[in-house]
């Protein structure tokens, strides 16, 4: 199993990693609990997630990726090597890895996810662009003179790009994704009920009732959290009418970027995606009504990719046939640093 190639969707709000011939073998919270006093990582994944919004003073809860890149280098590079040895029986030979990163960040932001993974003991990185990760893990064939478009909404970034023979034509990226749901969903609680609420019960809410388009009989999620004025425990059933009042701002940003994308695409491509329309990606896919609100602002058809939440990792352990084919030169589908990894 070990020499086996890997491909990792380095995301946000999860690291999930797909081993060549095996498929999908993790899938964790990127998320780790660090003890203030010792230094020590506590926990790490599901168990440090658990721990959100309910430690002591002494036991701080991490995110070392914030928006798509890595905000904490250290914990990010402990993050990678621990799910890398929770897969790996021996490490006598480390694999290939294939890790998807948001398109158009910078080279220092590579460089910093090229440093965290090659402190693992990986012998060769090749980097992947999400929506290309994306197109290639919703079924789309991207080797062929024919526009398609990708929409990829994760927890941290929303990356939609038009893809044609194997390369990005138009791409743009916006740090408006899961996590910005969220907390509009946490402002607008406080603003109307003065209730202030945490960033899993705002998840789970989002979850449960949240929606973009709204739905045909409205559904209400009873939220608990602390009065702002009186500092005593407090709570109020809120209607998916009232998520749609929330995130509906955040929504109509992503849809702005992507029609101000849309202007910039070469008129055939245009007419490709007109007819084929788009793909959406990525776990906040699956909020409510956003491909209906997409349809009608874009007035072109629009699905929703089966297993919209691994798009981007199953289109990554894809690209990992490619990864003979790289050395040193930029690959249609990857787009490795250097001969060094």
């Amino acid at each position: 199993m070990l020499g086996t190639d890997i491909a990792l969707d380095l995301g946000t709000s999860s690291v999930k990693i797909y081993l060549d011939g095996k498929g999908i073998v993790l899938n964790e919270p990127a998320v780790v609990a660090v003890d203030l006093e010792t230094d020590e990582i506590v926990a790490t994944g599901k168990k440090a997630y658990n721990m959100v919004g309910r430690t002591s003073g002494r036991i701080r809860v991490c995110h070392p990726l914030s928006g798509g890149v890595i905000s904490d280098f250290d914990l990010a590079k402990y993050l990678i090597g621990a799910y890398l040895k929770q897969i790996s029986a021996s490490r006598v030979i480390m694999p290939r890895v294939v890790i998807s990163i948001p398109c158009q960040i910078t080279e220092v932001e590579k460089r910093a996810v090229v440093d965290a993974a090659s402190s693992a003991g990986v012998r060769k990185i090749c980097l992947i662009e999400e929506p290309v990760a994306a197109a290639l893990g919703a079924g789309l064939d991207i080797s062929l003179p024919h526009g398609s478009l990708v929409v990829d909404i994760g927890g941290g970034t929303t990356d939609m790009a038009v893809l044609s023979l194997r390369g990005i034509a138009c791409a743009r990226s916006v740090r408006i994704a899961g996590n910005a749901f969220d907390e509009a969903i946490i402002k607008y609680i406080r603003r109307k009920y003065n209730l202030i609420i945490g960033q899993r019960m705002s998840e789970e809410c989002k979850k449960t009732i949240g929606c973009v388009f709204p739905r045909k009989e409205i559904q209400t999620y009873r939220v608990k959290g602390r009065n702002a004025m009186t500092g005593l425990p407090q709570w109020a059933d809120i209607t998916s009418d009232e998520t749609l009042e929330a995130l509906i701002d955040s929504a109509m940003q992503i849809i702005r970027v992507l029609q101000e994308m849309l202007e910039k695409t070469p008129p055939e491509l245009m007419g490709d995606i007109y007819s084929d329309g788009m793909v959406l990606t990525g776990g906040s896919a699956q909020l409510y009504g956003f491909d209906q609100l997409l349809s009608k602002k874009t007035k072109m058809p629009v699905r929703v990719a089966p297993d919209s939440q691994s798009c981007v990792a199953l289109g990554a352990g894809k690209a990992i046939a490619y990864v003979d084919s790289v050395d040193g030169n930029a690959y249609g589908v990857l787009n490795p640093l250097s001969d060094a990894y």
